[in-house]
């Protein structure tokens, strides 16, 4: 497996992206009809765009993605549906196709209708489309919000029967991200060369989703447009997929995951949680997700307080099964590691070594917790950052 660097402009597929004033717009699309997987987010509260593509990735197949930054067109009636519709209307009256063959979204403030004079606009402005690094940057740029960042991370990769294939992806999201949903937490579009046959399609990316997006957590909040969609323009030549795809796809949504983390709104540090030999891996899973998502634990991070009785307090409440006398806990920065509880008993105690290097630790960029329960074998890896007073300023005048 190698990088890339081309984002979702893998073979097969080109991108675009504009801004102007407050608003931004994203296209991606594909050469041909592509398989198409959808996963949205669980919030009873499900914005305009969602539901209506929701509606289009019914048959299984897409052209494109056009996306909006700026408005997040949620909980806008009737009126809302019809904006997204149009939305796509646009898109393939610019570029091609049906309505119908394009995947929709918006992000933004909640409540209030999109500009489509200002989204026509966009349209008729926005550079061609083109299959260039530069072009998926653009694209990627063009769907920030709060985001300081554009992310988007691509890899090629051999399947076992010889073919080569390419997996890339762009992704929003700094803030409302928030784990345990049955889907998604953010926008994320991925692209592929790979042929994916129809009854797969969905479940590699669920397994690639569980492990990065809904393991991903900066302030607790889940939002109402969170969506990741997989197209798949089948041009590499294999007839099928292997192990090999799996993980791959899995890397590119890990890694943009990360950079989702990294990102959070007034994050000063990045923040991952493993759980290992949980009783099984949902234990594990819902055991790191309760650290990282922790409010005690991002602020003692943010003030380098090595509090690890927080960390003990959220696995207690986390719902794994678990045996206090049984935990250990580990600390490791960049180069250094301390062991915090060994088998229940506490090592970091006042006046001890292993406080003082803990103390250490803390004040790194980045910071990695790991604890061991000792109930079986199931592990899991969650992705956050710290809470600290700029988040409190950015979401206090997020309107105003």
């Amino acid at each position: 497996m190698e990088e890339t660097d081309v984002g979702v402009c893998v073979p097969g597929f080109k991108a675009a992206g504009i801004r102007k004033g407050g608003y931004g717009l994203a296209v991606i699309l594909s050469e041909g009809e592509a398989d198409c997987a959808l996963m949205v987010t669980s919030n009873r509260v499900r914005a305009a765009p969602v539901l209506v593509s929701l509606g289009h990735a019914g048959r299984g197949k897409a052209r494109g993605v056009v996306a909006s930054s700026g408005n997040a067109n949620c909980f806008t009636g009737e009126k809302g549906l019809e904006d997204a519709r149009e939305m796509c209307r646009l898109a393939a009256g610019r570029f091609g196709s049906s309505p119908q063959d394009y995947i929709v979204n918006s992000t933004g403030v909640i409540g209030r209708r999109l500009d489509m004079d200002a989204i026509e606009a966009l349209l008729e402005e926005m550079p061609e489309p083109a299959s260039s690094r530069d072009a998926s940057l653009a694209a990627a740029k063009a769907i920030m919000t709060t985001d300081t960042v554009p992310k988007m991370y691509s890899v090629r990769t051999t399947l076992e029967t010889g073919e080569e294939v390419h997996i890339g992806g762009i992704a929003k999201g700094a803030g409302m991200i928030a784990p345990g949903l049955v889907h998604a937490t953010m926008f994320c579009f991925l692209t592929t060369d790979a042929r994916i046959p129809g009854d797969r399609i969905q479940s590699v990316l669920r397994e690639a989703v569980e492990l990065s997006f809904n393991m991903t957590v900066v302030d607790g909040d889940m939002s109402t447009n969170d969506m990741v969609c997989l197209l798949a323009g089948g041009t590499a030549g294999n007839k099928d997929i292997d192990e090999n795809f799996q993980k791959a796809l899995d890397r590119v949504c890990r890694e943009l995951a990360r950079m989702i983390a990294r990102d959070g709104e007034g994050a000063t540090k990045y923040l991952e949680v493993t759980v290992r030999n949980a009783a099984t891996r949902e234990d594990a899973a819902a055991a790191a997700r309760a650290v990282a998502g922790s409010s005690l634990v991002k602020t003692a991070v943010f003030g380098s307080d090595p509090n690890w009785g927080r960390i003990i307090a959220a696995l207690g409440y986390s719902g794994a099964e678990m045996d206090p006398g049984k935990v250990s806990l580990y600390l490791r920065g960049r180069e250094r590691e301390v062991c915090l509880v060994r088998d229940g008993e506490p090592l970091a105690l006042e006046g001890t070594e292993e406080l003082k290097l803990a103390e250490e630790v803390m004040k790194e960029k980045e910071i990695h917790i790991t604890a061991d329960l000792a109930m079986g074998e199931g592990e899991a890896t969650a992705f956050g950052c710290d809470l600290g007073y700029d988040y409190v300023k950015i979401n206090a005048e997020y309107t105003t």
